[in-house]
């Protein structure tokens, strides 16, 4: 083992040196420059999502008298609690979406009927996909 002094952009260095099948490996000291103060990472926080009201789900219009409820957010069909021909109130769960492992009730915008079912229990839909067709 040797022991030797190292300049670097004019900065030294102790540093050992051990002999390895003939070749040198070179380990640092810690002989850093003094004046040299390691500056904090600052981590990148992510923004927490807004809350996603259910009763907020778009309501689109797709023929004369009729409307589509969509999904306010991509997910999971967990349940469906209506079938063509059901007369809903405003407020009245129409299915239920699993997203980020939380439950949403999608609900009804006003008092309608259903026309028809666009998805079925265990579906994956996107932001904005049709979920009901009301009329």
């Amino acid at each position: 083992m040797k022991n030797l002094k190292i300049t670097v952009n004019g900065t030294a260095y102790d540093v050992q040196v051990e002999e390895v099948n003939g070749t040198f490996a070179a380990a640092p000291v810690a002989a850093p420059d003094p004046q040299y103060k390691p500056m904090p990472v600052p981590r990148p926080v992510a923004p927490a999502p807004a809350p996603v009201k259910a009763s907020a789900a778009p309501v689109a219009q797709s023929s004369a008298n009729a409307e589509t409820v969509e999904s306010p957010l991509p997910g999971n069909v967990m349940s469906i609690n209506v079938k063509p021909g059901d007369s809903v109130k405003a407020g009245q769960i129409l299915l239920s979406l699993e997203a980020m492992k939380m439950e949403n009730e999608i609900v009804a915008p006003h008092d309608a009927t259903i026309k028809s079912l666009c998805v079925n229990k265990g579906d994956t839909v996107d932001a904005g996909a049709p979920l009901v067709i009301i009329c």
